[in-house]
């Protein structure tokens, strides 16, 4: 019987949909409106969404962008985050496959990952574009129009391809570097899987700065790491804003840290 239910249930199961109590009735708490915030949340991996929840809800940025994003994660991921701590967001999914070993679900129909993006504010012009080759797994970005900091801009959310395939980033980074490109302003959030100075960053580069003002290909040595192996994977790419502050926050539920930035978004 046990694994019978392993089996239709899958390793993303609500284990712990029994944690936590909801805020009294009224307690909603703000989000902070300038800030964005990019993560990867491993899967799979054994960790608690309300764990994760709690780690998004210390920060309560305006947007985040989660990668290897399991689509009933992050549904339970806003449960918590409304139930638990007050914050409401909207979401926008861009699943790039479907599979059974990360994200659960029953053989006939595993869960979708990919990315998301939570946004306080609403979300339109969604377009969900999966990378024409995406290496050892399939790949892609996601983006949106939203408000950041009361201002009108355009998020994108990506994942490039694994270490080791710097051929596959570099065609990944000519597609996205090419949308990016249409846009005066927009915030680029992912795991870039490449440090800076990699050659296949060049073009976002050339279009956008890191968030961190230290941060170039040229002086990679000063950059942050962003990873439990001491590497910066993980980018604020900003074209048309400036950042005001930003921080890594290592988290005990990745391997990747939290990366989060207030922003300074000119009117228009």
């Amino acid at each position: 019987m046990t694994v019978a239910c392993l089996v239709l249930v899958g390793p993303s199961a609500p284990s712990d949909a029994l944690f936590g109590r909801p805020l009294p009735a009224g307690a909603a708490r703000d989000v902070v409106p300038n800030r964005v915030m990019t993560w990867n949340i491993c899967n799979p991996c054994e960790v608690s969404d309300v764990d994760r929840a709690a780690e998004i809800a210390a920060l309560a940025p305006q947007v985040i962008g989660l990668q290897e994003a399991c689509v009933r994660d992050v549904e339970r991921i806003r449960g918590y985050l409304r139930r638990l701590h007050g914050l409401v967001y909207h979401v926008e999914y861009g699943t790039v496959l479907r599979n059974w070993n990360r994200c659960g679900g029953v053989p006939w129909n595993p869960g979708g990952f990919g990315q998301a993006i939570l946004s306080a504010a609403p979300m339109t012009d969604r377009v969900n574009v999966e990378y024409p080759d995406g290496g050892s797994e399939d790949r892609g970005y996601l983006a949106v129009t939203t408000q950041v900091g009361g201002r009108t801009v355009r998020v994108f959310n990506t994942h490039l391809a694994q270490h080791r395939q710097e051929a596959v980033r570099a065609g990944q980074v000519g597609v996205l570097a090419a949308e990016v490109a249409r846009h005066d302003r927009a915030i680029v959030l992912g795991d870039f899987n490449a440090v800076p100075d990699t050659p296949e960053l060049a073009p976002m580069w050339a279009l956008a700065a890191d968030t961190d003002a230290r941060c170039r290909p040229s002086a990679a040595g000063t950059c942050e790491p962003t990873t439990d192996w001491q590497s910066k994977f993980d980018y604020v790419f900003l074209r048309g804003i400036a950042p005001l502050r930003h921080r890594v926050r290592p988290s005990a539920y990745s391997d990747h840290h939290v990366l989060y930035t207030d922003l300074n978004i000119p009117g228009r």
